[in-house]
Parts: C-alpha cells; structure tokens; sequence
C-alpha cells in the first residue's frame, strides 16, 4: 500500500508552521504554474474564467423522472471492490466525483471539478492538486486531501484493474489542507495527470465509520448500505438486483460552478435492472422505461413498430459517434497453442461469413471493422509513410514484413464464388501451418483435431456464431457454441478460461496507458485484464511506448497508426463489425440543446431535460 508520506523538508515547514508550509508550496507552484483545466497534446478550448460548456443549456429547467434500462443486475454499491453482480457503475457515477472532468466537445481535455487547478512540471513526472474549498460530501463534511489519498490507496490495493492502472504512481502525499501531490516513477508520459484527474473520490471518514446497525464498515468488502457521496444526486431507494432511484441534491455544493453548469436537470433518475435484452426491449415498449441506446440492427429495424412511435410520442433518433473508435472481434485465446500460429488466425478469418451475416441478421446496416481504432482518423490506411513508416523501422526485424508491404484487407465473401475461394485459401493455410484433413476432421500430426469453443452469454449471439460455425465445419474443424450465464461468463472471461469470445475494446481520439491495458505483455499474464487475446510481443510493447511519450499530436497519431498496423499484421483477432453513429430511442418527454456536443453522442441524460408541454402530450412517465 502506498503510505501518506511526506518529504523530510515539508514535514518541518508543517511543524514550524502555517506559514513555512504556505511558503513551500509556493515555491513549488512556481516550477509548475497553477492550471484550470489542460489538454492532453495542444491548449484547452475553455479559457479561465469560463461561465459554461458551450454546449449545454445554462437556463435548463431542473425537475422531472427519466427511467433508465440496464441489463444485468447487482449485489453492492462499493465500487472498490467487485461483487459477484458487481455494483451499479451507472448510478454510483451521480453520487461520486472526480477531481476533474472532461469537455464533450474537445478531444482529452480535463478541468477541474472536486479540485479547482492543478499543475504538473514540464516532465510529467508529478502531478498536484487544489480542492475546492466549497466541495462538500453529503453529510456536510468537507472533501479533503486525506480522503483523495485514502480513494486512491483503497483502489490501487483491492483492484486489480485500479492497481495496473495507478502502477506508475509512486507517491501520493499531503502538501497543504487542500493540496494532494501524486508523484510518478517515470517522466514524460503526459497521460499520467489527466489520469489522476479521473480518481474517484471516497469518504475517509464514512468508510472508517459505523453503520446504523453498529458494524464496522469495510471498503474490502461488499455492501448494500447506501453510499455518501459528494456529488449532484444521492441514492432514494433500491430494491437489490432490481431497481435503483437516485434524487438530486437540492443543496448540492457544485451546481453553480462552470462545468456542471446545465447538466444535471432532472429531479429523479431511476435504473431498472433486466436480464434479458428482449425483456428490456418490451419494457420501453410498454413505457417503463423512458431511453435506451438501440445495438442491434435487427431491433432498429423492425422492432420499433408499435402504436405509439406511429404516433408520433416516441421517437427514434441517431447520433454521430466522432469521439471513440471500437475494434469489435471474435477473440482468439493466443495461450492456447491451437491459435499460436498467425496462419491459423488468418484461416479463421477467411472462413468468417461477414456479408451474408450482415445481409440475412442485420439487415445490411453494418461495415466489417477494419482497424483497432476504426471510425477514427488514426486508423491506418494504404502502406505506411513519413513519421509513421520512421516509427515501424525501429521494429523492423520484430513484425511480419507485410507491416511494410502489404496494406491489411478483411476477406470479402459477398458471392458464392469468394466463399469458396476464400475456404480454399482457409485450407491452404491451415495446411501450411499443419492442420491435415483426415476423415473429414482437420487434425494436427499427433491426430488431434482442431476445435474450438465459442462462449457466449446470450442466447442472442447465436444467429450470428451458428453460421460462422456451419463455415467452419466446412474445413473440418469442430466447432461448439456454449452459453453460460452471466456470472459463469464472467468468471471464465476474467480467468481466461475460454477458446473464443466476442469482445470489443473503444479507442479514444487520444489513445495513451489504456493501451498497455489491451494489448501489453504484462497485461497478458494478469487475469481479469482487458488483455484477453493475451496479446504479449515486444515490438507491440515499444509501439505502445511510443504512443504513450508522444510529444506532440503528429507523433501519436504517426505512432497509433503504426500500433495499428503491427496488430493487424498477426491477425491476432477476427474482426466483426460496427456502426459509426449511436442509435436511441426515447418517449417524447424530454428535450436537448439546439447543439449538441462535437464528441458527446446522445448525451443522455447529462445535458438533456424534461419537457413538461412534450410530457404533457405524450403523457408522463409513471
């Protein structure tokens, strides 16, 4: 655990005193200046001083429920510590703060929130923060430095996510009564503080308490107790697995300060909690639940079609996606030896049947994903050139030659004619890499065969993984479908107990240490890592670096590119498919500004409010 130490000399300015101390950190403040908000490569777009976000409705008229639909459901609140339903992420994040927060319509940038500035030395190697004096938790306490230190020290101890993710950060200490330092063990990687910006704050002094029934609290353990947070709305009431409703805070500390500033509209937010998408679907349809983000193609298509989108009181509305980028796959396990082979990897993608999927199931609305960062500008493309191809040499003898030769292309199978050339291909490949067909089976020399498992946890992926599966028995390879419900999933997905999953990872307009995360040595050997190809190639691992201690944005997108290139080039996954904009539907109560932001999507229900003379048409939400 990391401790609350102090330098020697602070320490005895503290111990003189006040004063002393105040002199200290002004001498610090004058190596790294004291800063609003920052951009990750570049200037911030808002200017100190700022009133609001341009992009909201500073005169948004606050009132009124929306209910929400999730699908799953959860057995605690404790966000530090993973249940086996985990905890309700989506309403704890109205109850909780960050230091900082991010602008919707400007790529990685943060400003302050629980903290009013913050500043870093020219190196990166640090990073402090000033509360606000104003910020306060629910009971009336102060948020202080002491609980930024203890949230930090509780999530890097007991998640194993929050441990990678903070692995670089080697010391957090008390400068002053509202200034926290988180010192690094590297210089130059400029993501570092905007990460430290994104810490969740906890309550010190609740998490060190009592309970109303006398025990003890734990932050290792899981809890149904509801939870003291500091931020616009607390918790009203919740029915465990099932229902949370969250209030808003009448006498919220935030809500007049310039980046909360028209958000946070509405009076009640309710989450209703279901297993099963179908379900879910039918209770917006019979009105229980009032917004939802639409992912499949086939219920965008025909399964809006009831009386009261005829009428006009529900409406369905589609947002551009500019601010992420998403490689969706069939994952293949590469620490099983049967994917080792980059041959074999390639044969299943040539076996794959995209465009009759997408003709028969999806009613042809998607593309196949062609990049880990696809639908973004740092995607790569043709053969790589300038500052990219520079970045590529340095790993030459590392990556396949085709980085250098070859621009990637998924198979297309749209005619009978290219499915079987495709298969053919498939076989010539699998042959090379010494898969025979003997008996119809496709067998290695030692005679076993060549099988795979696909897991699932939704009755629903099989329309797409049965066809996928029929073209692979086609090349004799055993193929079974198994779905587990969603605990078993999990479980098996953290542990990497699986052949082939589907999965997906988004990508940001600026990618940075996220990506060890994804695709890192070290991330491969840790289960329950977003590294679930178990990816583990030390040309991926300087790529990386080279995104991460970019030092201007021509670097990082020369150095994405190439990262992008090199991944392709294994064909360590068989990509799917995506949709560049965000599909919702909503019950005609609720309106948004006239602009919405460049990068937020939908934005529901951040920036949105409730429209009593829609309501009153549409009829309100019960």
């Amino acid at each position: 655990m990391i401790r609350n130490l102090l330098p020697s000399f602070l320490a005895a300015c503290l111990a003189l005193s006040p004063l002393a101390a105040q002199e200290a950190s002004k001498e610090a403040s004058k190596e790294a200046p004291w800063r609003h908000g920052a951009a990750l490569l570049g200037e911030a777009k808002y200017p100190q001083g700022f009133k609001h976000f341009e992009y909201v409705n500073p005169d948004a008229p606050k009132g009124g429920l929306v209910r929400l639909g999730a699908q799953g459901t959860f057995d605690s609140f404790n966000i530090v510590v993973a249940g086996v339903k985990g905890a309700p992420e989506q309403g704890l994040n109205l109850i909780y703060e960050t230091l900082t927060t991010s602008a919707l319509d400007e790529p990685s940038a943060s400003y302050g929130l629980l903290a009013e500035a913050f500043s870093y030395p020219e190196d990166f190697s640090s990073v402090t923060f000033r509360l606000r004096p104003e910020a306060r938790w629910h009971d009336g306490q102060p948020v202080t430095v002491d609980d930024v230190i203890f949230s930090f020290e509780a999530l890097k101890t007991n998640s194993p996510t929050y441990a990678f993710y903070y692995a670089n950060v080697a010391k957090a200490e008390k400068l002053g009564e509202r200034e926290v330092k988180f010192t690094f063990d590297e210089k130059g990687n400029r993501e570092l503080p905007q990460i430290m910006g994104q810490l969740t704050v906890l309550p010190k002094h609740w998490w060190e308490g009592t309970a109303p029934d006398g025990r003890k609290r734990d932050i290792t353990q899981t809890t149904l107790e509801p939870p003291l947070g500091s931020g616009p709305y607390r918790l009203k009431s919740f029915e465990a697995g099932r229902n949370a409703a969250y209030e808003r805070v009448k006498d919220y500390w935030g809500q007049t300060i310039n980046v909360n500033v028209g958000q946070n509209n509405f009076d009640e937010i309710r989450y209703e909690y279901y297993r099963d998408v179908t379900v879910l679907l039918e209770a917006f349809k019979g009105d229980r639940i009032d917004f939802r983000t639409e992912n499949s193609a086939r219920n965008w298509a025909t399964g809006y079609n009831f009386p009261a989108r005829q009428e006009g009181r529900v409406i369905l509305e589609e947002f551009p996606q500019r601010a992420s980028g998403v490689m969706q796959a069939f994952v293949l396990n590469l620490r099983r030896d049967k994917f080792k082979d980059p041959r074999v990897r390639r044969a299943l993608n040539l076996a794959f049947p995209f465009e009759e999927i997408n003709k028969t199931i999806f009613s042809g609305q998607y593309e196949r994903t062609a990049s880990y960062f696809h639908g973004l500008d740092i995607a790569s493309s043709g053969l790589p050139q300038g500052q990219e191809l520079a970045i590529l040499e340095t790993v030459r003898d590392k990556v396949p030659p085709e980085v250098f030769t070859t621009a990637y292309k998924n198979p297309v199978a749209d005619t009978p004619d290219a499915i079987r050339n495709n298969l053919r291909e498939a076989d010539r490949l699998l042959r090379e890499a010494g898969w025979e067909v003997k008996d119809r089976r496709r067998v290695n020399a030692r005679g076993e065969p060549l099988s795979i498992e696909f897991l699932a946890d939704s009755p629903n992926d099989e329309r797409y993984l049965l066809p996928y599966k029929q073209s692979l028995e086609r090349l004799g390879i055993e193929v079974a479908v198994r779905t587990v419900d969603e605990v078993q999933y999990v479980n098996r997905v953290r542990a990497f107990d699986f052949d082939a999953i589907t999965s997906g990872w988004g990508q940001s307009l600026s990618p940075g240490n996220e990506q060890r995360e994804y695709w890192g040595s070290q991330a491969a050997k840790r289960e329950g890592s977003r590294n679930l190809a178990g990816i583990a190639d030390p040309a991926v691992d300087t790529l990386i670096d080279k995104i991460i201690y970019a030092k201007d944005r021509e670097e990082l997108v020369a150095a994405t590119k190439a990262l992008d290139r090199v991944l392709l080039a294994h064909n360590y996954v068989v990509p799917q498919w995506t949709y560049g904009k965000q599909r919702t539907a909503r019950w005609d109560r609720y309106s948004h500004p006239e602009t919405m932001p460049r990068y937020g999507g939908a934005a529901f229900p951040t920036i949105w409010w409730y429209d009593q003379a829609k309501a009153a048409k549409t009829g309100a939400p019960r």
